[in-house]
């Protein structure tokens, strides 16, 4: 299947329809791999279409995406999300020819600005002007691709007289946003979009900002991906999964972007409380801030029903690919919750 075609449709008995999507466990160490394998042809098994890793320590993402496609039949990976500041274009571009190679039209590449805390804390880099550096680093990331020799001086980026073989396969590169800016240069820039951790009060305000962006460019909207990371857990203990999403995302929130967002979300008092409960590394006034009411906001939490239910709602607003990662650490309960939005348990599929 091309990287731009139309989402799968891949309807449940509730009439809800989405290209299927997981992300797996943020696993690392020794056997991470192996892990990883099994848990993504199990995946591919059932009916799902894409996987997304994660780049976030411990696993490289590109690496694992090269095994992952060398051992899969059918299934697409995509990285949500690498960050553009902790390689070059000239890496992008040889590491995503050589992904294209392996897999032709399996791969996608995502882009990120990432966080302060990964950015400047991990990778003692300065995350400075990050709307010029995504836009030039897919510039010069398509440039490379398409074989050109590059003569480039940007704002944040130079590259001259690099030369790679042009790509044969399409590789669409999505970018992540939050802010309005973000989203306005993935519309014109970009195939897609990822979005990751907002509230639900704002989804349609999100992607008809998206949706207008992709318009005011004048490009196809049928041929923008419009891809989401949702937190989920299939269970009838929503307290225990709440709190859950509280010790893995709460640092998320205290990182100024994403503190920044949920501010602007609706949640400034939420949000500065977590961000000076972050600045003192006093991490339960941190998930403490995080309320019931906010993390039903966020997470997709409950019973079969009731998750594709809020999955259904995210798909009649326009998300094309939501991508699932699961909030246990539990193997049951990841596969029991994968399961659940699987096309070979939900109806009838193309796959």
């Amino acid at each position: 299947m091309s990287a731009h075609s139309a989402p799968a449709t891949l309807p449940d008995p509730a009439g809800i329809a989405y290209r299927a999507a997981f992300t797996p466990p943020f696993w690392s160490g020794s056997g991470a791999v192996e892990r990883n394998i099994e848990l993504i042809t199990w995946a591919e098994s059932i009916g799902y279409r894409d996987v997304w890793l994660a780049d976030r320590g411990g696993v490289d993402a590109l690496t694992l995406a090269a095994v992952v496609l060398g051992r899969v039949q059918r299934i697409r990976v995509g990285i949500a999300v690498v960050p553009a500041y902790t390689r070059t274009p000239a890496v992008f571009a040889a590491t995503v020819a050589t992904l294209a190679d392996i897999a032709p039209e399996r791969f996608a590449l995502g882009l990120g600005t990432s966080s302060e805390r990964m950015i400047e804390g991990w990778h003692g880099l300065s995350l400075d002007k990050p709307l010029a550096r995504m836009r030039e680093t897919t510039e010069l990331i398509r440039r490379m691709l398409a074989g050109q020799k590059t003569e480039f001086d940007g704002a944040t980026l130079h590259s001259h007289g690099y030369q790679q073989p042009a790509i044969q396969s399409s590789v669409p590169i999505l970018l992540a946003a939050l802010g309005p800016r973000m989203l306005d240069l993935t519309a014109e820039v970009a195939d897609g979009v990822i979005l990751n951790l907002f509230p639900l009060s704002v989804l349609d305000t999100i992607v008809g900002h998206f949706r207008d962006a992709v318009a005011r460019h004048r490009r196809d909207p049928d041929q923008i991906e419009i891809a989401s990371r949702f937190q989920v857990m299939v269970t009838d203990d929503a307290a225990s999964a709440r709190n859950e999403f509280r010790y893995q995302f709460a640092p998320y929130y205290a990182n100024p972007v994403y503190n920044s967002f949920l501010s602007a979300a609706g949640y400034p008092e939420e949000a500065a409380t977590i961000l000076e409960a972050g600045r003192m590394r006093d991490w339960k006034r941190a998930r403490d801030a995080l309320h019931d009411e906010l993390v039903d906001s966020i997470a997709v939490i409950g019973n079969r029903e009731q998750c594709l239910e809020r999955v259904q709602r995210y798909v009649e607003a326009g998300i094309t690919t939501p991508v699932l990662y699961c909030l246990s650490d539990d193997p049951d309960v990841q596969r029991d919750t994968f399961s659940t939005f699987a096309p070979a348990n939900t109806g009838p599929s193309d796959v």
